[in-house]
């Protein structure tokens, strides 16, 4: 018993060594790792260099908030990466673990400081000052500061400084301040009384990541440099990230329409939307809702020239043209354009071009084109081309061509040209093409890449010699073809067709053709029509021969009364049998017989 008990305390006892163990090396933070270092005379970066290099992990930083020029001496000695640290940044710093990194940062000032105030004598009162970076005390230019109830906004020059005038009337007032690569702050002011304060912004921090923002440093409106510490490199790695709020102005016409300041406010802003009833606009920096209209969903927007609008919940209509950063819905029009940044649900009507950044629900009318980066479900109405990135679900019809750069469930129909990946429905044009069909194309051309294709050598009672290209897909392909008979009974044949084939199983297959083909006899003066209706039995000879035959059924309309000589005449030779189907058209069973190749 003695010796089971004894047994026991040993195995709790390993295991409890065993569990503390990873607790213990976990426990471990990289402050309290200890390092032996001896330095004379170096540089800070140099001496962090040597710390990350003895005590395995990185450094994260701002390089601004670190004196270079500063040189350090620390005598040989066993000491914690912690003290080192509080002896090379004394005062007003701290130091944050993230994984593998230790990130260094001044300590936040947290400043809200009313430096002047006096009471206002008129219906209004104005607030100025500074906003600084509370790391490193430097202004912070192109900020936006803004009251949100009134939408009365000012953005930060280059020396920080903001001037904003507000009503007296209101008995409370908050100003908010919001820079990219910076946490929103929001501040309480004492309405009625002129006032000067300095404001400061902390970096955002996004995923452990430190964003890094030095003085002069200019980036641009539609992105987003982000450091994000990496385990396999001591380099600070930079991400471009697309802001979805600032689709619009990233567009070759936003960036023609669109001041710089509404630029700035839009990156800064991303965040911040309000809804208002309704808003009048001369042109996108001229509206009731002052310059922060591009922050404002509206039910009713009426723009004069053209209007800069947070999104649509109703009605908007424009002499030239509707730019809108979020969605839209209901019914939109412009003189010359619509530009939606988010989805379009309902009607959009547009003189000349409609483009939706997202995805549409609903119809589109443009004079010219329509453009959606999204999906479309509904109908598409162009002039000349309509446009969907991925996938549509419903109509397309234009004058020129339909692009539906991914799917179609619908109909594709153009004057000339349309196009899919996958088709599931019905192209109509001139020139199809798709990638894959389970549909129907109907054209003079259709290219299915992933279809049926075929080039066809055979020979009928008519023309001795003939080739056939056909493509398309199973359920149904195009057929162009071209014929001809020499010696003394010369006959030259091109024309169209459908067909449709089915597989019986890898041998054996039939195809049904339509074709309707024009006969030289000699003379362009005289109409000579032969149509066919064909069935084949096919053999196949593995993926790429296979040899074919059968009847046809011929329709000839002639209006070709005597031969000319060295051509075929009459229409089909004597010996068949013809049947009249009335003037000028005869009827006879005729035959097919030739080769596949591909």
């Amino acid at each position: 018993m003695e010796q089971s008990l004894l047994k026991f305390g040993k195995t709790i006892s390993w295991l409890l060594l065993l569990l503390s163990f990873p607790a213990g090396i976990k426990a471990q933070s990289l402050l309290n790792k200890t390092i032996n270092i001896s330095v004379n005379r170096q540089s800070v970066p140099d001496v962090l260099e040597l710390i990350s290099n003895q005590a395995n992990f990185y450094f994260s930083y701002n390089s601004n908030i670190i004196k270079k020029d500063s040189l350090v001496s620390i005598p040989e000695g066993n000491r914690t990466v912690r003290s080192v640290l509080e002896q090379l940044f004394p005062s007003g710093f701290e130091f944050k673990e993230s994984g593998n990194y230790l990130i260094i940062r001044r300590a936040p000032l947290k400043l809200t400081l009313v430096t002047e105030q006096s009471e206002s004598n008129d219906n209004y009162y104005q607030v100025s000052g500074y906003v600084r970076d509370d790391q490193t005390g430097e202004k912070i230019t192109d900020a936006s500061v803004y009251e949100k109830q009134r939408l009365a906004s000012a953005i930060t020059n280059g020396n920080g400084y903001f001037k904003l005038k507000l009503k007296s009337r209101y008995k409370t007032a908050a100003l908010s301040v919001s820079k990219e690569f910076y946490e929103d702050t929001t501040v309480n002011i004492q309405s009625g009384y002129n006032q000067e304060i300095t404001i400061t912004l902390s970096p955002a921090t996004i995923n452990s990541a430190t964003i890094i923002v030095g003085p002069g440093t200019r980036i641009a409106p539609d992105s987003i440099y982000i450091s994000i510490p990496q385990p396999d490199s001591t380099d600070l790695i930079y991400l471009y990230k697309k802001m979805d709020s600032i689709r619009v102005q990233r567009t070759a016409m936003g960036k023609f329409l669109l001041s710089s300041r509404l630029k700035l406010q839009s990156v800064n802003l991303g965040k911040f939307f309000t809804v208002r009833p309704v808003q009048f606009s001369l042109t996108p920096g001229l509206s009731t809702n002052g310059k922060l209209n591009s922050q404002v969903v509206n039910n009713f927007s009426f723009n004069v020239f053209g209007g800069y609008s947070g999104g649509i919940n109703g009605f908007e209509l424009a002499g030239l043209f509707n730019l809108d950063k979020k969605s839209v819905q209901y019914f939109q029009i412009g003189g010359l354009f619509n530009m939606v940044g988010g989805k379009m649900t309902g009607i959009q009507i547009g003189g000349l071009n409609n483009t939706v950044l997202d995805s549409v629900k609903g119809f589109q009318l443009g004079g010219l084109y329509n453009h959606v980066s999204g999906n479309t479900r509904g109908v598409q109405l162009a002039g000349l081309v309509n446009f969907t990135r991925r996938k549509t679900r419903g109509w397309q019809f234009a004058g020129i061509g339909n692009i539906s750069a991914e799917k179609i469930n619908g109909v594709q129909m153009a004057g000339i040209f349309n196009y899919t990946k996958k088709l599931n429905g019905l192209q109509f044009g001139l020139i199809n093409i798709a990638d894959s069909s389970d549909g129907y194309s109907i054209g003079l051309i259709n290219i299915i890449f992933k279809g049926y294709h075929k080039l066809a050598l055979y020979s009928n009672e008519v023309t001795a010699f003939n080739a056939a290209f056909k493509t398309g897909n199973h359920k149904l392909y195009s057929i162009l073809l071209a014929g001809a008979s020499s010696g003394q009974q010369k006959s030259f044949a091109f024309g169209y067709g459908l067909g449709n084939s089915t597989s019986f199983n890898n041998t054996f297959g039939m195809n049904a053709e339509l074709s309707s083909q024009y006969l030289y006899l000699g003379s362009w003066e005289h109409i000579n029509l032969l149509n066919r209706a064909s069935l084949n039995l096919e053999i196949k000879f593995g993926k790429y021969l296979a040899i074919y035959a059968g009847p046809a059924f011929n329709g000839f309309y002639s209006n070709q009364l005597e031969g000319t000589t060295g051509y075929q005449f009459p229409i089909p030779p004597t010996r068949y049998k013809t049947i009249n189907l009335g003037e000028q058209w005869t009827g006879w069973f005729g035959w097919n017989a030739g080769i596949h190749i591909f």
